[in-house]
């Protein structure tokens, strides 16, 4: 039997040749569909990219920039934005941040066209398996690019249509932009928590550094934040963020930007932040900032001021602003005592969870570095307060005693065991040798190689020391607000006891009655009018009607009953008398004080009614110290401004405070010449020689007069005192040469200080303590005394010359034939006033301005004032 041959090719292709048909008949098709997918793939991209954003936007890119607040002095006291942003060009990036998000987030990025394909096939299987689980959503391999074509052209949206225009802005995008327009778009844009926008802002809110001061952990760290910030926030999830940035650390290592013994000096580091604007002057300067705020909001509109990157220099001296706060503050709580405690924050049982509750409490507003403690022991010369971190610290006999004012309608006087109080006390660093044996920490936290990871710096045991004062915020509140008289730039300005009690700022909102603090513009109004220093009143009882009320008025002096006959009127703004001053309105003509008060800025109008002579008129207390700084400055009305200027973006000026033309100011080099004079633009509303002589009056009231208080400055100061009806008001305005400074105490709801608080025991103390501290480095300058001034010794009791001193004599300034023993005005030409009014020319020598003759009865009645 013989085998059958083999089959030969030709038959087999004859037995599957049906088959192979099929084979060709689903290629061709398959090929088909493919070329109709394509077509398909292209017609919908094709339409897509008539519809994506154009990058145009982004050639004229301007993101919304930080607006930032200078003092003059150059601290950065605030921010406004509604995304905190700083923007830097792509030049002035350290290149070692730059290297660490392309590793942390597009390591081929400087190689590819905008797309990522195996990204892209990673991230489609990702998603197809995230939907067959349900486990999660769309996942993608987004380049640098797309993140910025989606950040910033596009949607957030989680579908096909949006990723597929995003792969056709990014390719479009780099086309068009060079790889590092590109970054700095995404470094500037991306968003890294903490409200911080852009790799600078970032850099500057978690660690205060700007990038050029960043090492290699710190950018590390900010690489960490780009995916998902909340994830590894810093302050709540500290261990997983530094578990990512060891992780950017070796993918910087593999992608050849650093070694790899770098990288293990960079993961050693300890993850160590800093907060920004945490300072004392930071929270010194909340009301003044606030002021600036509605200021510059009028001015630019709050979307200008909050997006539009403004660099605004500001007038705050910050370490008078710091003198401000803590002297007002200061004289607040000593009121406050005198006044007596008002009984505790609330009441807790004593128990094992005293502590968490304690932790509970919430505090009043304003209570600053003060405790929460709650007493847990009493006896009659001590207590034991227990803190909201469980230590204990001791409260003296002298608080036991001061709370025991507290007088409740039900219960015991003074504090009991329960009470929860605010406390004062120091605390201190625990010494290493002090603490109990350290805890081991067992839980190690390792990275992806086994390596301990280093963790934050251990924070500082802080301990209570000493013993503890018992404090209460003041109900009581004020103002002091500080100018310079020159140019009007306000210095410091605290708008009452702490911005986190009340935010109503009361040095430029609060429309009170000045007082006594008046007075000064009444006797300057009378000086202009011909009346002169050395010129006697009669100090009685006074009525006269008023006919605009239809009312009689009868004012009396601050003590009841007391009058002191014939002064001078140096005697009586020195002693604040009020009969006298309501005299000299009544023959000047109240006209002629409004008019004066109007001129100088105090008020806008002022009506002519007699009571407003001693200060019945409202107005706010940056108002009355403007027109206080004209006495000082020679007689020139200034404005009080916060700004010395706003510049944009892009360093142009917007605004200057300072409008004098300088021509000289822009010489190209020094040849010996002089320096330039600038003009003086003030307007001139008061006359020199009038704005000396009340100075040199008010510097009586400081030295024998109601402000002796001020005394131990121990340099030249001038100024008046001024309390309110019922003691409702407390005021003291004062000034040194360059100085002007306003204070002001009392309640908001204008109830009563009590008997006896009054501006020189109450205000005063506050102005004393202020000043002791903006001028203890500046040298003892005497008051200007400006041309035509004539120094003439005279018995300030009396007014007459005393040419040979003695007991009383002091130097008086008079204008030269003003002098006691001269004619004042000869003719309406030798009118003093800037406003053209004047007196009716003539005083015969040695007579009041009124004609009437001299009367000593009462010279031995001064009590001793000289």
């Amino acid at each position: 039997m013989t085998d059958a041959p083999p089959p030969t090719f030709r038959a087999t292709l004859d037995k599957y040749s049906g088959q192979l048909k099929w084979a060709r008949r689903i290629a061709i098709a398959l090929f088909a569909l493919g070329v109709i997918a394509l077509i398909a793939v292209w017609a919908y991209f094709a339409a897509l990219g008539r519809d994506v954003p154009s990058i145009a936007k982004l050639k004229q890119y301007e993101p919304p920039i930080t607006s930032r607040v200078h003092a003059g002095d150059g601290t950065l006291i605030a921010e406004f934005a509604d995304q905190h942003r700083v923007f830097v060009p792509y030049e002035s990036i350290p290149e070692h941040v730059i290297q660490a998000f392309v590793s942390a987030e597009d390591k081929n990025f400087f190689t590819h066209d905008g797309l990522d394909y195996a990204g892209i096939t990673r991230g489609a299987v990702t998603t197809a398996k995230n939907k067959i689980t349900g486990d999660g959503g769309m996942q993608g391999g987004s380049t640098i690019t797309q993140q910025v074509a989606k950040n910033m052209l596009l949607t957030r949206d989680q579908n096909i249509e949006r990723k597929a225009k995003e792969a056709i802005v990014a390719q479009r995008m780099e086309a068009e932009f060079t790889k590092g327009q590109i970054l700095e778009l995404y470094l500037n844009e991306i968003y890294l928590g903490g409200q911080s926008y852009g790799v600078a802002s970032a850099a500057l809110n978690y660690f205060n550094k700007s990038l050029s001061e960043l090492d290699l952990s710190e950018a590390a760290i900010l690489a960490s934040l780009a995916q998902l910030p909340s994830a590894v926030n810093p302050y709540t999830n500290p261990d997983r963020l530094l578990v990512r940035r060891n992780y950017v650390l070796g993918r910087m290592v593999e992608d050849g930007y650093i070694t790899k013994e770098e990288a293990e000096v960079a993961k050693a580091q300890p993850l160590t932040t800093k907060k920004r604007l945490r300072g004392p002057e930071y929270a010194a300067t909340t009301y003044f900032v606030q002021e600036l705020r509605r200021d510059l909001i009028k001015t630019y509109g709050e979307d200008t001021l909050e997006q539009g990157g403004l660099s605004i220099r500001s007038t705050i001296d910050t370490r008078l602003q710091l003198a401000a706060q803590a002297a007002l503050q200061n004289g607040l709580i000593a009121y406050d005592r005198r006044h007596g405690w008002r009984g505790p924050v609330t009441t807790l049982p004593v128990d094992d969870g005293s502590v968490e509750a304690l932790k509970a409490v919430k505090l009043p507003g304003g209570y600053g570095t003060w405790e929460a403690a709650l007493v847990t022991k009493l006896s009659a010369t001590s207590a034991q307060l227990l803190l909201t971190d469980g230590e204990t610290i001791k409260l003296p006999s002298d608080e036991i005693k001061w709370a025991q004012t507290y007088k409740p309608g039900k219960g015991k006087a003074g504090l009991q065991v329960g009470h929860v109080i605010l406390a004062e006390f120091k605390r201190e660093a625990q010494k290493a040798s002090e603490a109990e044996t350290p805890i081991v920490d067992e839980d190690v936290k390792l990275d992806p190689d086994g390596k301990p990871i280093a963790g934050p710096p251990a924070e500082p045991l802080m301990m209570p020391v000493g013993n503890a004062t018992l404090r209460q915020v003041p109900e009581v509140d004020g103002s002091l607000i500080a100018l310079d008289p020159h140019s009007g730039r306000v210095l410091a300005m605290q708008g009452g006891y702490s911005f986190f009690k009340s935010s109503f700022n009361r040095a430029t909102q609060a429309k009170r009655q000045p007082g006594s603090s008046f007075k000064a513009f009444v006797y300057a109004a009378a000086l202009e009018k011909g009346y002169t220093p050395a010129s006697r009143m009669l100090d009685a009882p006074f009525v006269s009607y008023d006919v605009s009320t239809k009312k009689y008025w009868a004012p009396k002096n601050y003590t009841a009953g007391q009058s002191y006959g014939m002064v001078t009127l140096r005697v009586a703004l020195e002693k604040s008398l009020n009969q006298v001053t309501a005299r000299v309105a009544q023959d000047i003509g109240m006209e002629s004080v409004s008019d004066f008060a109007e001129r100088v800025g105090v008020y806008d109008k002022l009506p002519p009614y007699a009571a407003m002579s001693l200060g019945a008129g409202d107005t706010e207390l940056i108002n009355l110290v403007r027109g206080y700084a004209a006495f000082v400055n020679g007689g020139k009305k200034v404005t009080p401004t916060l700004l010395d200027r706003v510049q944009d973006r892009y360093g142009r000026t917007l605004y200057r405070n300072d409008q004098r033309a300088c021509d000289g100011c822009k010489a190209d080099e020094w040849n010996g010449q002089e320096p330039p004079a600038l003009p003086d633009i003030r307007d001139q509303v008061l006359d020199p020689i009038v704005a000396y002589q009340i100075t040199h009056m008010m510097e009586g009231v400081v030295e024998r007069g109601t402000g002796r208080r001020a005394l131990r400055v121990g340099k030249p100061l001038a100024g008046k005192t001024g309390t309110t009806d019922d003691y409702r008001d407390a005021i003291f305005v004062g000034f040194s040469p360059d100085l002007v400074v306003g204070v002001r105490i009392g309640f908001d709801d204008n109830r009563s200080l009590g008997e006896g608080e009054a501006g020189g025991s109450l205000a005063a103390p506050i102005f004393t303590e202020f000043m002791e501290k903006a001028l203890e480095k500046e040298p003892a300058t005497p008051f200007r005394i400006p041309p035509g001034v004539r120094l003439v010794k005279i018995d300030a009791r009396t007014g007459a010359p005393a040419p040979g001193g003695g007991p009383g004599v002091i130097d008086e300034a008079f204008r030269p034939g003003t002098e006691p023993g001269l004619n004042v005005f000869v003719g309406q030409e030798d009118c003093l006033s800037i406003s053209g009014s004047c007196g009716d020319g003539t005083q015969t020598p040695g007579t009041n301005p009124d004609g009437s003759n001299p009367e000593d009865t009462a010279d031995e009645n001064l009590d001793g004032i000289f």
